[in-house]
């Protein structure tokens, strides 16, 4: 993943037009939005120095510069803590991170949440544990350890487009959050090797990596079509984990008395029945 951050600030340059931030147009342009020049200026460091930070061969750059450089392309909060983080990332491990597992008590508060599906994803937005309505609803349990990760549930191993009818924006979504995971853990070679995998099997995923979008996944609505129950409505939270920054949980919360409220009820009795009707 060398590269992040030429390819950041390029994409971030293209769609800044100068009358946006006060220049006038002069003659054609033969790329989109700010020239490298416009942004060394409004940022007050030299061209030379911008053009070596875009190649990626620049010195250690301060806070102030990297803050100068996220006014002028009008980065939000989520871009601007990642242009920090690919601008300077961390020295590679001495040995790799260990295995992830979620801890007996965390599987404990999954299982008391009974009316709404709960899982824990973790690095590369692996999932690692779930509650009885979180299987149900996206059948964890029948999966490998390979298939229980999302992007690949998302653009490879699962029903996909046919699970999400707004299928463009839950991808979206997934390759903004991997791509500050990515971030993060610049030399995580499964990491990397799971980016190179979806980036040569899937078109869709080659052109919504390359746009260079990052976003935290914090809460949100997420339509699904389950085989079962049909189409629900869900909103979710996505929580951080304290003392392990690494997991995250997310919780379905849909409206109490809502329709999708009651179909899920509704699967809830049905993989308990299910569940107890097996050999």
């Amino acid at each position: 993943m060398n590269g992040d951050l030429g390819d950041f600030l390029r994409s971030r340059r293209a769609r800044i037009q100068p009358a946006d931030v006060g220049l006038t147009a002069h003659g054609r342009r033969r790329v989109p939005g700010l020239r490298r020049e416009e942004v060394a200026q409004l940022a007050g460091v030299s061209v030379d120095y911008y053009i070596r930070l875009e190649q990626g061969r620049g010195p250690s750059v301060s806070d102030a510069v990297l803050d100068a450089i996220a006014r002028v392309l009008r980065l939000d909060e989520t871009e601007h803590a990642y242009l920090r983080t690919v601008a300077r990332p961390q020295p590679r491990p001495r040995r790799a991170a260990a295995a992830q597992r979620v801890r007996p008590g965390l599987q404990l508060l999954l299982d008391t949440i009974d009316r709404a599906p709960a899982f824990v994803f973790g690095r590369r937005m692996d999932v690692l544990a779930w509650n009885a309505l979180g299987d149900a609803l996206n059948g964890f349990s029948r999966l490998t350890p390979a298939e229980r990760n999302i992007p690949r549930q998302v653009f490879l191993e699962g029903p996909g487009k046919a699970c999400y009818p707004e299928w463009e924006a839950v991808a979206a979504e997934t390759v903004a959050y991997l791509r500050l995971d990515a971030a993060r853990r610049p030399s995580d070679a499964a990491l990397c090797s799971l980016v190179g995998e979806l980036s040569v099997k899937s078109e869709d995923f080659r052109r919504l990596w390359a746009d260079h979008q990052v976003k935290e996944k914090t809460h949100g609505v997420k339509r699904i079509s389950h085989p079962v129950v049909g189409d629900l409505v869900l909103p979710y939270e996505t929580l951080a984990l304290p003392g392990d920054p690494e997991q995250l949980l997310v919780v379905y919360t849909p409206e109490p008395g809502s329709e999708s409220a009651e179909r899920l009820a509704l699967l809830g009795s049905w993989s308990v029945a299910a569940e107890g009707a097996a050999p």
